[in-house]
């Protein structure tokens, strides 16, 4: 089995020197970087290219705000975040702007390992104390799709392929795939089937939405 790189960006060292120590005693783990910032964490990414890359929610320059920039140089790296946040909120954006999953501090390094883990295996991660808060904000809250993002959706979750998409709005297959990776990104999906059921969730926590205002107004 090949080695998984990691990089860690957190703002306080002796935290971050734990971990690295903790995952560097792993089997088949290789720490190849730390940052204490948003902005080192993008330098990690396009300077290692890591497969996974840790990053705390709260420290210099956002941590929140550093992922499309860590996705745009180093599109393969899986982000996840390792925080003291337990804000719902803050996992909400995370996963939609693209992180892979949300740990908060506390997990064991035998949990953290489990973690990467299962994100380099393209599986999402979330802590399980706060895994149900999560769903339920996401249900509750969709993400807002563009008219014609919302089209695309509605036949990705017809079952259509993207050159099928491309063929029924008379637009170019490249053109979809734009599309898909910023739906992709909105819905906090890894792919088209777990877009398409958290789509669909969303629409349906709208329309129970609606409801509940009628019998209430």
């Amino acid at each position: 089995m090949s080695a998984i790189t990691i990089a860690i960006a957190d703002d306080h060292p002796l935290f971050r020197e734990g971990v690295s120590r903790s995952l560097s005693e792993i089997d088949n783990f290789v720490v190849v970087g730390e940052g204490a910032s948003g902005d080192d964490a993008t330098t990690l990414a396009t300077s290692h290219r890591p497969d996974v890359l840790l990053l705390d929610v709260s420290m210099p320059g956002g941590g929140i705000d550093a992922i499309s920039d860590i996705l745009a140089r180093s599109p393969q790296t899986k982000v996840l975040m390792l925080t003291a946040s337990e804000d719902v909120d803050s996992v909400a954006a995370a996963l939609r702007r693209g992180a892979a999953g949300y740990i908060v501090k506390g997990i064991g390094s035998r949990g953290l390992a489990e973690a990467i883990r299962t994100v380099v295996g393209g599986s999402r991660y979330i802590s399980p104390s706060m895994r149900a808060k999560v769903e339920k904000s996401l249900l509750d809250r969709p993400a807002s799709l563009r008219p014609r993002e919302t089209e695309v959706m509605e036949l990705v979750a017809g079952g259509l392929t993207n050159k099928q998409i491309a063929r029924r709005l008379d637009l170019q297959e490249k053109t979809i795939k734009h599309h898909m990776t910023e739906i992709l990104s909105k819905l906090g999906a890894t792919n088209r089937t777990e877009a398409a059921i958290r789509w669909r969730q969303g629409a349906q926590g709208e329309i129970a939405q609606r409801r509940r205002r009628r019998r209430t107004g």
